[in-house]
């Protein structure tokens, strides 16, 4: 049984995945989960997660959280929003802190969810949804970067532009850094459940659309896990 250990897991993509790795009865993993805020608590503790608390952006805190307890096999991350009263962003501060500790742990596989937009995939959007999302991608980047460089096993997934709606079945990951489109939270959570048992996909970077939804009707290359 894989010990999973999932950060970003209050809502959006990161909750979707709590919910699809301890749906089974009893749970095929054992998933510990990073909160900061404790309101999202019981929810994950009713689905079977343990809940360690920590701030991301605190090493001495995560350390704790991942040392504790049985050995992590497996790393998930879809940190990332506001930026601290530092101005320091999960998604890049954080994640790094996260990849480090890691490797420190002998952590086996490494999953990053990130953007569609980050690194080479920039070449994916419009030039006016690069003055919007622009900074916050750079740090994507920089997380992205900090990982591909750690050792460690990692697959990065890069979601599209992402909506709060039922799965729809018809998500693919794909190698092409031109694609760009929609993407279910819920789908982007199956996609990266497939990945945690597919040695296909170790080091590997992926962008994620829903093939219906593309922003351009382009032919690209599905990556078969």
């Amino acid at each position: 049984m894989q010990n999973i250990f999932l950060a970003g897991s209050s809502r959006g993509v990161g909750r979707e995945i709590a919910k699809l790795l301890l749906e089974n009865e009893p749970p095929s993993v054992n998933l510990k989960v990073l909160l900061r805020n404790p309101t999202y608590a019981v929810e994950l503790e009713a689905l079977g997660a343990e809940v360690v608390f920590g701030d991301a952006l605190n090493p001495a805190e995560l350390e704790v959280a991942i040392l504790q307890g049985k050995a992590i096999n497996v790393v998930v991350t879809t940190m990332g929003g506001l930026p601290s009263d530092r101005g320091e962003r999960a998604d890049c501060e954080g994640n790094k802190n996260l990849i480090d500790i890691a490797v420190s742990a002998g952590v086996k596989k490494f999953i990053l969810v990130s953007s569609i937009g980050s690194g080479n995939s920039v070449i994916a959007l419009a030039p006016q949804v690069l003055l919007t999302l622009g900074a916050i991608l750079k740090e994507k980047e920089k997380a992205e970067q900090h990982l591909v460089a750690s050792g460690l096993n990692y697959t990065i997934i890069r979601p599209g532009g992402l909506k709060s709606k039922a799965a729809t079945g018809n998500a693919v990951l794909t190698e092409d850094p031109n694609i760009s489109g929609i993407i279910h939270r819920a789908d982007v959570a199956s996609l990266v459940c497939q990945c945690l048992s597919s040695d296909k996909a170790n080091n590997k970077v992926f962008s994620a659309i829903d093939r219906n939804m593309l922003f351009k009707p382009v032919e690209f290359e599905k990556f078969e896990l």
